[in-house]
């Protein structure tokens, strides 16, 4: 049995409003694909222009504008969300990177992930420094199930790190969700080899929303939001190349958890935790 998603890309900006609209959208056109279910980029609530901008957006997810409309959409077309946002944190000049998921009864769930790994990074053609208004989260949140199966949420830098990608699969995980927001030197070198990188290693479908295309004069994302089935193959994406990537887009796959067990089983990865630690 397979069940079809939808994973989204778009470029966010500073306009929550404007933001809303093109996620709605998104829904709509998910649903008219036969989704379940649409995955969202990382920050699809806002990418702002400033430190103080950030603070100044941020609002708790219960009464957050942007995600009451998309619980909304979710209700009207019965189709599950994940979607990420930001949300404040426990220090007052300080925000959480966070993944949610909304129902197909539009129900906001306790299931959320607050970033681990947060982006710090300084290249010759881009300095981000995410950690300058971001508090990185404290724990990984435990795969749950889906229609589409046991979800496990991670955001876009923690694609870099499989320990915590192989400690979902240890808990149950059959899909990896990793909503991004890539620079385009890093998504060039870096965004499709990795995302097949730990649809291989973890035998999981990985499904990679994206944002894409110029959000400021400060700030351009890679795009190429896709799908990797647990063998490693790219079988749904969106548009790349960081400007050219900005107009709304879905891509849709059907997932089929019965090719999760036939790799596990077929290939399996008997690791030799006598020789190295255990993850």
């Amino acid at each position: 049995m397979t069940t079809r998603i939808a994973c989204g890309q778009f470029r966010a900006t500073n306009n929550v409003t404007q933001n809303l609209a093109i996620c709605q959208t998104l829904i709509q056109r998910a649903a008219a694909l036969g989704a379940k279910a649409l995955f969202l980029p990382e920050a699809s609530d806002y990418i702002s222009t400033s430190p103080s901008e950030a603070l100044s957006l941020c609002t708790p997810a219960t009464t957050s504008p942007f995600v009451l409309g998309l619980q909304s959409h979710a209700r009207q077309f019965s189709l599950a969300v994940t979607v990420g946002i930001h949300t404040p944190s426990t220090t007052p000049d300080r925000v959480y990177n966070t993944s949610i998921y909304i129902s197909p009864s539009g129900e906001l769930t306790p299931h959320y992930y607050h970033k681990l790994h947060l982006f710090d990074i300084s290249l010759p053609t881009v300095q981000l420094h995410e950690s300058a208004t971001t508090e990185p989260g404290r724990s990984l949140a435990p795969p749950f199930a889906t229609p589409f199966g046991s979800l496990g949420m991670q955001i876009c830098f923690d694609l870099r790190f499989p320990e915590a990608a192989r400690a979902l699969v240890a808990r149950g995980a059959q899909v990896l969700a990793y909503p991004s927001a890539f620079t385009v030197p890093t998504g060039r070198a870096h965004w499709e080899l990795l995302l097949r990188a730990r649809a291989v290693e973890t035998q999981c479908w990985v499904v990679a929303a994206a944002q894409g295309g110029k959000h400021n004069e400060k700030r351009v994302s890679w795009g190429g939001a896709c799908v990797v089935d647990p063998w490693g193959t790219v079988v749904a994406r969106c548009k790349d190349g960081g400007e050219e990537a900005g107009e709304p887009e879905v891509c849709v796959a059907d997932i089929d958890l019965a090719m999760v067990e036939k790799v596990r089983k077929e290939c399996p990865l008997r690791r030799r935790f006598d020789v190295y630690l255990e993850i």
